[in-house]
């Protein structure tokens, strides 16, 4: 019996490791939605939010990856850009951070602000599962806390007096989830009856397409690539169109209502169907997701550098 248990246990631990990790945009698109921002940023909070960021525990290596003879000017917008990763950073195997599912613990670890003792991923943190129906079957209420309650509970900390070692934390949160909560799927979740829980927007989707699920793909759309690759970032950054007049707009809520209202009818439509396929993206798909993709990933680096003002 003991061994019987043994077997479970090690079955299961091996399920939760081979387990892709659920992003929004991957690394290039959140270098890309930093890349935005910094541009707008003024003098001084560029300079605050670096002093902030010496304050990870990935500086260090954030700097390896900038060559010898970098300017200062380059070096501190390349930080940035990587720090804006630094939460999906965590979720990978032997970062040292305690492996947790895409639903909340009912514990306190669910809400923690400690700053960088925390030892959580928080892979709740990283949407918002807004749940939608096409045959009618009875829509589960919205998991908190989310992505729009914790840049809610980051901003409030950012404006405050709280310590910049806790700062220093939720700005690269708020810097990663601001990124996260402008693409559609991770403010969606589409709920059947054959899926009652939801495609956990879009991850149990199947694709032909690289990466082979319909979260994945929307995830690659502006590039495929690493924190260390900052360079594509920057190359697709300045691809990217106007951010418009919706830029002013502070609310979280509202950006999380945008995704979720752009999720129906630009990525739930044909070829991908109503059951999880496997389906294939054709080429007028491909298109249309990348320039949504791309005023996407503009208008969080627009707002971004907007919410980033109130930072004491």
């Amino acid at each position: 019996m003991k061994v019987y248990l043994r077997s479970l246990i090690v079955l299961a631990i091996s399920a939760c490791i081979a387990m892709p990790p659920a992003h929004a945009w991957n690394s290039i698109g959140h270098m890309a939605v930093a890349y935005v921002a910094w541009q707008q940023m003024s003098p001084e909070l560029r300079a605050r939010t670096l002093v902030l960021l010496e304050k990870n525990p990935d500086y260090n290596k954030w700097l390896s990856y900038i060559p010898a003879g970098t300017s200062n000017d380059d070096r501190n917008l390349y930080i940035f850009m990587m720090a804006a990763t630094w939460p999906d950073e965590i979720k990978a195997q032997g970062s040292g951070y305690n492996l947790d599912g895409d639903s909340p613990p009912h514990s306190s670890e669910a809400t923690n602000n400690t700053g960088y003792t925390d030892k959580y991923m928080h892979k709740y943190w990283h949407f918002v599962n807004t749940p939608f129906s096409t045959d009618g079957t009875k829509l589960p209420a919205i998991p908190t806390p989310n992505a729009q309650t914790q840049i809610a509970a980051f901003r409030q900390v950012l404006a405050s007096d709280a310590s910049d070692d806790l700062k220093s934390y939720d700005l690269v949160w708020i810097m990663h989830l601001v990124g996260d909560v402008h693409q559609p799927l991770h403010c969606a979740t589409r709920i059947t009856a054959s899926s009652p829980r939801g495609d956990g927007g879009g991850n149990s989707v199947k694709l032909t397409n690289q990466p082979g699920d319909l979260h994945g793909y929307w995830d690659n759309l502006l590039g495929v690539g690493d924190t260390k690759d900052y360079q594509v970032a920057v190359t697709a950054a300045k691809q990217l169109p106007a951010a418009g007049a919706t830029a002013s707009d502070g609310n979280e809520a509202d950006w999380v209502q945008e995704s979720f209202q752009l999720a129906q009818p630009h990525v739930y439509i044909e070829p991908i169907g109503a059951a999880l396929g496997p389906y294939t993206a054709d080429a007028t798909y491909e298109t249309n997701a990348h320039l949504l993709a791309q005023q996407r990933v503009v208008l969080a680096g627009a707002r971004l550098a907007n919410l980033l003002q109130s930072l004491k």
